[in-house]
């Protein structure tokens, strides 16, 4: 029974680190949205198109954000790592 509430704890915070990182994702495409329009507007093509350095900067945060959520746990798991202590304790 405390297995299955440990286990439902942690798909509790993945659900919660998920839908994080979508409203974050959502939140970047409407500000960068929002600058490339004021750039448009304001100076036009043919300036600077300055907010190229907020998506990039910002896209770094987020590219980072993703990893955290749906790739890194998947390699770094507690489970791996009890399996590969257990391979190093059973060799001679």
């Amino acid at each position: 029974m405390e297995q299955s509430a440990d286990f439902d704890k942690h798909l509790w915070k993945l659900a919660q680190a998920r839908v994080g990182f979508k409203v974050h994702a959502t939140i970047y495409g409407l500000v960068i949205a929002g600058l490339w329009g004021i750039w448009y507007f304001s100076t036009g093509p043919g300036s600077h198109p300055w907010p190229v350095w907020s998506m990039v900067g910002w896209g770094i945060g987020l590219a980072m954000h993703y990893l955290g959520v749906f790739i890194l746990p998947k390699i770094f798991t507690a489970e791996k790592e009890y399996e590969l202590l257990k391979r190093r304790q059973s060799k001679p």
